[in-house]
Formats: structure tokens, C-alpha cells, sequence
């Protein structure tokens, strides 16, 4: 099945052993713009797992773009030896090591001190993503910026990485000049095609120059940038062919989306809800017309699909961001025949996304080794093997039973239900959301291959404990629900867990009262929604779901407007009477009322669940309490503490 994904291929100078490649993403593990120890030992995690390439995240080049706590910067001699260390161990692994060169332009949400920095672009045009109005780059600026791409693809050859690649997608500066919508120029940088082109033919064929006919050198674009001010395709696709008669490039990527709009980032990093492998058809289009090699990167998750993609002639090679983060060893797991064991991503964006977006290292909410490899190192086999007691079979007991299984401990995993997976499992029940369930999948493999014995319809007691004779007991028994403390009248109060699970029948008219701004109040009302009803979906925060990834949420509201939900935001839940539901709006203080309500769906704050405390009181026990049944979280502190607890004990 997998055996054109496996075959080697060049590009340009470069051989690479297979067809998968870790395109190009920030880490935020880099330290002041230079490569760190927490970088190298990312990357290296990901060679050792049979990467074909790595593709390392954008480097910023300019002065006028050279955030460096969030971007390695190549305008400096000081990012040579780190790169040369970096690529030098990876490729020691079998893994060549692109980098690549871009400025943002006018997508500037950084600063150096708090004020908001001057942005630049082809010309004046806002942006309405960044909210920025940028300075049109005046001609001499044009040109030195051309030379700071040269200068930077020479640092990257002088560190001797194997190519340079020339991100010219996703709506950022190279971006801006190609698109007659946001350049307006008169000079010989703006006009006709060919001089929207001449910018990035000249960085191009600067590079060139600079970095020899020994090194690759390619360029990411965006055929559909999936907003309505983006790039023509056929335009797109026309620039593609004559950058190619031009003679300096090996290669293209494709990537969709654009940075530029709300509906375009959403495609940058899609979430679950959007089509596995949606890149594909616009990659194929492509080949069509160009005879160089052409890269895909953009929700391909599992290698079957990867496979199909090469298989049909659509790419020659397939882009694995999110799904490497996931598993770095997802390469090697196809070549040995084991690709059941295959950790899958399922596009949540929570601690990959959603921890760059906010300034912290990239991870994984099923894998809390990624983005850590060079503090946490790999898990170490125990001296001294215990009889370990986890008590329940959400994320956090299954990921604490498994890592303590790998270690040497005898492991028992008991689960009061009848199946394990905990919150998961109502997550996945949602519409759209039947992928989130890889998590439990996922967990539920590892159990088998680690050996542990797991327990469902298991109510533990005290006797049975003593029976067991347990060393440690880890206690991952996670929340219940509760209701709100107010006074409710003539209208039905539920909790929204019961509503997934189908336990009532909540009638026509149904107001969501969303305290936690979560995937629940979301879901719940895209469910009622889709079932015909009248939802209404009041939330406590400032938007629906605030306390999820901005991608996932901002797409999902989308979903709701069209199925006619509606949203109201800083709203607290009063109370209800006789068929109203009042709410207070939490910053203005007035009331908000809404009428002839069947059913009130309560997503309030769930509590830890404590059914399990006695264990505290059984004398000679060693206990770790982790995730929910701590403090009600999300499925990725339930999974860091569950790896966390099972290698300290």
C-alpha cells in the first residue's frame, strides 16, 4: 500500500529517502532568533523517526520583520552555527535539512515593547485580519529587502542546510506583490504580472546565485487562498510555469489558505471540520502544468491517505506538520509495517496552534514528549518495579497506565463504566467531532501494546483494594457535572452532558447557558441546531467559546451563524420563570430576557470527581491525584499529568 509514499525522490541536488516531509512550522523553540538544544532535539526526534526532509519554520530576514522571540533570524551571522549543528545531526539520522525565508509584510501582530511596530507592504492596502494599515515599501526599501533574502539564503548555505525555500504564500509580503488587489504600485515592482513578479524572480534568482547549483532551492505558494481579496488560482498557477522557464527552482510546495482573513488563516491550520487532504486537488492542478517536482501539506494525518495522494498523481511528496508533532515516529512506524500504531493527529490545534499562537513551545495534547524531547529525554525503565493502581479510564489514567507499563511497573487500570475514554467520548458524539475519538483510539492501542490490564464496569471498594495490594494508586476518576446555584422556575434545567448522551428531549425553543465558552456550549448548539430547534447560545466570555483555539473556535461559530444559532456574549445566567430565561450582561449590568423557552442547557463548571476519596483514608497508600479529578481541565493537562505522574513513581 505504501510503496511509491516510501520510494526515494530528488529535489534538485537533494536526495531524500521517502515522499513524507515536516513542512516548514513555528516551535517557538528557538532562543533570542538563534537554533537552542530544545530545537535541535525537536527536530532530531523526527529524523531518528525516518522523515524523508525536514523543512525548518520560517526565518524572518529584515530588520523591519525580525521579531526574535518568536522567529529564528537569518539576517544575522549568529544563526550559522546553530543551523549547522542542527542540520548536521539530522542528517546524520538519513534526513536532509531545508530551511525557509519569509517576511510577514503588513501581518504584523508582534511587537518589540508593547506599541504597535510599522508594518510594510507593496502598498497601503489593510489588512483585515491584523487590523493594520501598512507603509508602502519605498523602491530603495524594495530592493533591500530583495538583498537581505540573498544575504539570508547565503547564512543558510554557509551552515551548510541542504536548501533554501522561499515562502511566498498564506498572503505574507512575496504574497502582497503578487496580488494586484494589495499591490497598487507604479513603479517596476507593481502593474502588469510580470512586474507583481519581479520581486520575488529577483530574490529568486539572487539565491541562486548565492547559494550554487549544489543546494535546492523552492518556493511555498497558495493556490486558493480561500478568502475573496486572495490571489487568482489561474493567476497563481501562470506565475508557478514561469517561475519554472526562469530555471531556479526545484521544486514547489502548495500549502491553502492565507493570513490575511479569518476564513483564510482557519485554512492555514485547518481543524477537524474542514475535509482531510483538501490541498490535494489544487497540488494536482499544479502537476499539470509544471514539470517540477510538487509538495502538499494541509490535514493529511494518516499514511493511507498520504499514499492515495501520491499513488494518484496529485504531489510527489506529502507535508506532515500536526501529524509528526503528534507522532515523530510515524515514518518509521509505515516502514516496519505497523501503521496501526500510529499515533494520529485529530487537528484539535490546542497545544500545537494554540501554544505558538500564544508564545509557547509547540506540543500535543496526546503527546507531551513533543516540543519537550531535550528537557524530558525519553521515558526511562524503572529500578525498582511497583504494583501500580490507576482508578479510572479517561485520558489521564490511560496515558498514566501506559507510560507506567513502558517503565516496568505491574499495571491495573479500573473504569466504573463500561467503556473508557471518559469526556472523549461525549466530545466525539458532537457533529463534526467523531474524529476528536482518535484520542481515546489512540490511548486504547497504546494500552494493548504496553500490556497493562484494564478493568471496565470496575467499582473498586476498599476490600478490593486491599486485594489488589498496590504500591501507588493514581486517581484519574475526572468530573461530573453540576447545575448552577439559581433560582429556576416553569422551564427545564439540564446539563449539556445529558443532552449529548440523548437523555432528554429538550424541546424547540432552547436556550445554551455557557459558563465555560468551551467545545460544549458550541457543540450543543450545533447538534440542536441541526436537529431543527431554536437555539439561542448565551455565553460568559466575550465571544462563544473563548477558551478554545481562536482557528477552531472562529471556524465553528461560522458553522452556527449558518445554521441561524444565535450568540449573545457576557451573559450571565440569572435565573428562569414561567418559560423565560433571564440572563445579566456581565460588564453593561442590564438584563437580557429571552422568551417562550422550552429548555435551559446548563454547560457550568464541572467539578472534580471525588466518589473515589475514600482511597485517601487506606492506610500505607501512595496517592497522585491527576487531570479532572484534580481540577476540572482540558484532555491535554489530563495527559501531561498522566505521563508526568507514571514517571515519577
Amino acid at each position: 500500500m505504501f510503496e511509491n509514499l516510501l520510494q526515494p525522490i530528488a529535489l534538485g541536488p537533494t536526495e531524500l529517502r521517502n515522499r513524507i516531509f515536516n513542512p516548514a512550522h513555528g516551535t517557538t523553540l528557538g532562543h533570542r532568533g538563534v537554533v537552542s538544544e530544545e530545537l535541535i532535539a525537536y527536530h532530531l526526534a523526527r529524523a531518528r523517526g525516518g522523515v524523508g526532509l525536514i523543512i525548518m519554520e520560517s526565518m524572518t530576514v529584515h530588520p523591519s520583520y525580525s521579531f526574535e522571540d518568536a522567529f529564528l533570524y537569518a539576517g544575522s551571522d549568529r544563526i550559522v552555527d546553530g543551523l549547522n549543528r542542527l542540520a548536521t545531526q539530522c542528517r546524520a539520522e538519513g534526513t536532509p535539512v531545508f530551511g525557509q525565508l519569509f517576511h510577514a509584510g503588513r501581518g504584523v501582530r508582534l511587537s518589540h515593547d508593547g506599541s504597535r511596530p510599522l508594518s510594510y507592504s507593496a502598498s497601503d492596502v489593510p489588512d483585515e485580519r491584523y487590523r493594520v494599515v501598512p507603509v508602502p515599501m519605498p523602491n530603495e526599501m524594495v530592493w533591500e529587502l530583495i538583498e537581505s533574502y540573498v544575504n539570508a539564503a547565503g547564512r543558510l548555505a554557509d551552515a551548510d542546510l541542504d536548501g533554501v525555500e522561499i515562502l511566498a504564500s498564506m498572503g505574507y509580503l512575496i504574497a502582497q506583490f503578487l496580488n494586484s488587489l494589495t499591490n497598487r504600485r507604479n513603479d517596476e515592482f507593481g502593474g502588469s504580472l510580470e512586474n507583481r513578479m519581479r520581486f520575488l524572480r529577483e530574490i529568486l534568482s539572487g539565491c541562486r546565485a548565492r547559494i550554487g547549483k549544489g543546494k535546492t532551492l523552492g518556493v511555498r505558494i497558495t493556490l486558493d487562498e480561500k478568502t475573496e481579496n486572495g490571489q487568482p488560482t489561474a493567476e497563481m498557477i501562470e506565475i508557478c510555469r514561469l517561475l519554472e522557464v526562469d530555471g531556479h527552482v526545484d521544486y514547489f510546495s502548495v500549502i491553502s489558505g492565507s493570513s490575511a482573513s479569518p476564513q483564510g488563516w482557519i485554512h492555514v491550520f485547518p481543524p477537524m471540520s474542514v475535509a482531510q487532504g483538501f490541498v490535494a486537488d489544487d497540488a494536482a492542478r499544479l502537476k499539470q502544468v509544471v514539470d517540477k517536482p510538487v509538495l502538499v501539506a494541509g490535514r493529511i494525518n494518516q499514511p493511507q491517505l498520504a499514499a492515495q495522494i501520491i499513488d494518484a498523481g496529485k504531489a510527489d511528496m506529502i507535508g506532515m506538520a500536526r501529524a509528526l508533532i503528534a507522532d515523530s515516529e510515524f515514518v518509521a512506524k509505515v516502514m516496519r509495517g505497523h501503521s496501526e500504531e500510529i499515533r494520529a493527529c485529530v487537528a484539535c490545534n490546542q497545544a500545537c496552534v494554540g501554544h505558538r499562537l500564544a508564545h509557547f513551545p509547540v506540543s500535543c495534547i496526546q503527546n507531551p514528549l513533543s516540543g519537550r524531547e531535550h528537557s524530558l529525554g525519553d521515558v526511562q525503565p524503572t529500578s525498582e518495579a511497583k504494583n501500580i493502581l490507576v482508578i479510572g479510564a479517561g485520558p489521564a489514567g490511560m496515558k498514566a497506565a501506559v507510560v507506567a507499563a513502558q517503565r516496568g511497573h505491574r499495571v491495573q487500570l479500573h473504569e466504573r463504566s463500561g467503556r473508557s475514554g471518559g469526556q472523549v467520548n461525549l466530545a466525539e458524539a458532537l457533529p463534526g467531532r467523531a474524529e476528536f475519538g482518535g484520542v481515546t483510539t489512540n490511548l486504547q492501542r497504546e494500552l494493548e501494546r504496553s500490556g497493562v490490564q484494564l478493568l471496565l464496569n470496575s467499582d473498586l471498594d476498599a476490600e478490593a483494594v486491599a486485594r489488589i495490594q498496590p504500591d501507588h494508586v493514581i486517581l484519574a476518576t475526572g468530573a461530573t457535572t453540576r447545575l448552577p446555584e439559581v433560582e429556576v422556575e416553569g422551564v427545564e434545567l439540564v446539563d449539556a452532558w445529558s443532552v449529548i448522551r440523548g437523555e432528554f428531549d429538550v424541546g424547540k425553543n432552547v436556550v445554551i447557558a455557557d459558563w465555560s465558552c468551551d467545545w460544549t456550549g458550541l457543540g450543543v448548539a450545533e447538534k440542536l441546531a441541526r436537529e431543527g430547534r431554536y437555539v439561542r447560545l448565551m455565553s460568559g466570555g466575550s465571544v462563544a467559546g473563548e477558551s478554545i483555539q481562536g482557528i477552531v473556535r472562529d471556524h465553528w461559530i461560522g458553522i452556527l451563524h449558518g445554521l441561524g444559532v444565535e450568540m449573545t456574549a457576557f451573559a450571565r445566567f440569572y435565573g428562569a420563570l414561567d418559560g423565560s430565561v433571564y440572563f445579566q450582561h456581565m460588564t453593561g449590568g442590564e438584563p437580557i430576557a429571552c422568551e417562550k423557552v422550552d429548555t435551559i442547557v446548563s454547560c457550568y463548571a464541572p467539578q472534580a470527581n471525588r466518589t473515589c476519596d475514600w482511597v485517601e483514608d487506606v492506610d500505607g497508600l501512595q496517592l497522585t491525584r491527576i487531570g479532572d479529578a484534580a481540577s476540572p481541565r482540558t484532555v491535554e493537562e489530563a495527559v501531561l499529568e498522566g505521563f508526568n505522574a507514571a514517571r515519577r513513581v
